[in-house]
């Protein structure tokens, strides 16, 4: 029998904490030898930094850095040994930067491009991908900007952004990549927070965190957050309410067994606004951002409910294993104005409005089992397992247009007419996919990591559009069995603190929309071939990333525009065949106790191989970067915290049928200022856009979808720790 003694990994942990697994051997010797070996006791081996598979909470962790991460995989692995891109906004983070929604956390994130709209309904892009889907704890749930489904982020601990595709545990994901929502968990110690933030356009803000045990051995522990906020707008007429209710409960069965439970209910409702239209030449107007060219009676309201069930157990052998659940309820209902055409040189253009009622249910199961094993005297490890999920999504939409005129340069957003629109088009869709999936990671020797797995998926998508004018529908029925969906990665250590990575991803994505004949769009097929290097230093404190990556797509849907620039939202288009290449370099953690930095750089280039080029890749940038470091002044001033950053873009434009709409880059700097009065009492201001940088965030059409960036704010808050 071959003893495996003590060992240590090439994996890092940050903490310098040691885990220790029980002795494993294999026996590969005759049975008296192994009957000689049986009196011995076996040592335990030592994996360092292997989270084995318990990830602390990065409010426990504190700073901007995390060494391990559980997005694209099911079990918390080292940053180093995940053979992709990922980048971790932690509590500190989030909080530092007074982030309500996921879309303003996304937008000062490197490495994503964040198509800016009310706050809560943005589009969050990742290599010229817009995020379909976000996990919470692992199990999906669609995300889309127009039915206004993003969460925002008072009941989570951080937020785990993945680049590329995650086809073995997301095969019918983005290419984008995979946004993990990491929910805040009951504490075993009594802990809280109160929370009041007030700021520019009647920013407020209110927050409430209650959690610890519930019982005197400490087996039973509840959570409970609260948070509500209301805010009008740099932009006339505009406003935006949102709120949090969140519980969740933890209870450890035995030793080894624990079951949780929460629930997330979350509401928005808002005045929305479609941005800006251009002149019909595509040049962009030159007004007031705080110009509204929507209607007084523009209303959108969502509602949203998820409820998360997991069952966990530690086995003896070092195995473990999860069943984990999450049901997630959609409801909104919107109607608004918005402009239908450029403005001609007076200034005029014609009004049109939308009018949706949508519902959506989704449901989504996986069971899974891990456990490392022993070869050739170094620990591997395998996950198999298999996942469910269903979306079942309604809506109903109508559509009014030229029943009114309006003016950029002055507008009347109390004088515009509200049509009634009745409902013209029903559309129900129903998608089922079920997996199984596996994953090895083998390491022949000491620091090397060989990883490679499969995916094997049956997939069936149904839709019915029916006009509600003449009762006519138009049916799909798609069905896919058998699918496999390969992965391979590797990992080698260069030295203590430098890993080369390597790794091949695939996504294969039955699509839900409808081309101009009616008929769904084919199947989208994409992969990305990533490379790179990532390092670690200060004790683990901080991570540092550089990657080279090339995407390949099919079939993307894609928005098409009318012959005077106006989107076309009745269907989709296929944009042929597309290939992205760029780099990226991204830092993160701790640069010395009390100073921490976030900061990344991302060059992108696109090239359409079949089809049209006129597409949404257009809007992406080539070139973006974001820096944010807050610095604890050291000795007497210790109390004092001051925090800065950037964010800039280079110049993005839309074309079609010869139009070309056109934004310059730009550079706006934030700055932050926290004083912690106490040990328990704290107050933070923000001043966003600093200087006043008058800028265009987001470009569309001559038509609408023209945004201008927010101007100069303050956001003040104080915040008691209990």
């Amino acid at each position: 029998m071959i003893l495996i003694t003590k060992k240590e990994l090439s994996m890092r942990n940050r903490k310098g904490v040691q885990w220790k697994l029980c002795a494993l051997a294999l026996g590969v010797a005759s049975s008296s030898l192994a009957q000689a070996q049986e009196e011995h006791r076996l040592e335990a081996i030592t994996v360092e930094g292997n989270r084995l598979y318990d990830l602390p909470s990065s409010e426990q962790s504190g700073g901007y850095g995390v060494d391990a991460a559980t997005v694209g995989t099911k079990t918390p692995a080292s940053l180093r040994d995940i053979p992709q891109s990922i980048t971790v906004l932690t509590h500190d983070y989030v909080q530092d930067r007074q982030f309500v929604t996921l879309d303003q956390a996304a937008k000062y994130t490197p490495g994503i491009h964040t198509l800016a709209n009310d706050d809560g309904r943005s589009s969050i892009f990742s290599r010229g991908y817009e995020y379909s889907e976000y996990n919470v704890d692992g199990l999906p749930a669609p995300i889309s900007s127009l039915w206004g489904t993003l969460p925002l982020t008072a009941a989570f601990d951080r937020i785990e952004i993945m680049r590329g595709p995650s086809g073995l545990f997301n095969s019918t994901s983005e290419l984008g990549g995979i946004i993990n929502m990491v929910r805040k968990r009951p504490t075993e110690t009594f802990q809280g927070h109160l929370e009041g933030r007030l700021g520019s356009d009647d920013l407020r803000y209110l927050e409430a965190d209650l959690g610890g045990t519930m019982d005197a051995d400490g087996d039973v522990r509840g959570r409970v957050v609260a948070s509500a906020a209301e805010q009008d707008s740099f932009v006339d007429v505009k406003e935006n309410r949102n709120s949090t209710l969140y519980t969740a409960l933890d209870i450890d069965l035995d030793h080894a067994t624990t079951l949780g439970l929460g629930w997330l209910h979350q509401t928005k409702d808002m005045v929305p606004g479609n941005g800006l239209p251009a002149y019909q030449d595509g040049t962009l107007v030159d007004v007031s951002p705080s110009t509204f060219m929507g209607a007084d009676w523009n209303r959108f309201e969502n509602d949203m409910d998820d409820v998360f069930l997991d069952l966990t157990h530690r086995f003896d052998n070092g195995g473990y294993g999860r069943l984990a659940a999450r049901g997630s309820w959609r409801d909104t209902d919107l109607k608004y104005a918005y402009t239908a055409a450029g403005v001609d040189a007076n200034g005029d253009t014609s009004m049109a409005a939308i009018a949706r009622v949508f519902s959506e249910e989704a449901l989504a199961l996986d069971a899974s089992y891990s456990r490392p094993f022993a070869f050739l005297n170094e620990v591997s490890e395998f996950v198999v397992g298999a996942d469910a999920k269903r979306y079942d999504t309604e809506y109903d939409a109508g559509a009014a247009r030229g029943f009114a005129t309006n003016n950029v340069f002055d507008p009347n957003p109390h004088g515009i007419p509200e049509p009634d629109i009745a409902a013209s088009q029903n559309s129900d869709t129903r998608e089922r996919e079920l997996g199984t999936y596996a994953k090895l990671t083998l390491r022949p020797w000491s620091g090397l990591a060989l990883i490679g797995g499969a995916r094997l998926s049956w997939y069936q998508l149904d839709s019915d559009v029916t006009s509600l004018n003449n009762g006519s529908s138009t049916r799909d029925h798609t069905s896919i069995a058998g699918r496999v969906t390969p992965y391979a990665g590797l990992v080698q250590d260069l030295d203590p603190h430098h890993s080369l990575y390597l790794s091949y991803s695939e996504v294969f994505k039955p699509q839900t929309e409808t081309g101009a004949d009616g008929g769904l769009l084919k199947p989208r097929q994409g992969n990305q071939l990533e490379l790179g290097v990532k390092g670690s230093y200060l004790r683990e404190r901080l991570n540092a990333r550089l990657t080279l990556f090339r995407l390949t797509d099919e079939n993307r849907a894609a928005t098409p525009f009318d012959d005077d620039g106006n989107p076309i939202s009745e269907y989709k288009a296929a944009s042929g065949k597309t290939r992205i290449h760029g780099a990226e370099v991204e830092v993160s953690g701790e640069l010395q106790p009390g100073w921490d930095l976030l900061a990344g750089y991302t060059y992108m280039d696109t090239k359409t191989l079949d089809g049209d080029e006129e597409t949404l890749f257009q809007m992406m940038p080539r070139h973006q970067a974001m820096v944010w470091t807050q610095y604890q002044l050291p000795g007497a001033w210790n109390q004092w915290h001051m925090g800065a950053g950037v964010t800039a873009m280079s110049d993005v434009y839309l074309e079609r049928s010869g139009i070309r709409v056109e934004a310059p880059g730009y550079a706006v700097v934030d700055a932050m200022v926290r004083y912690d009065v106490s040990s328990h009492l704290t107050a933070t201001l923000n001043v966003n856009n600093l200087f006043d940088r008058e800028y265009y965030a987001r470009i569309g059409s001559p038509a609408t979808f023209n945004f201008y960036g927010a101007p100069a704010s303050v956001v003040a808050g104080l915040r008691y720790d209990f």
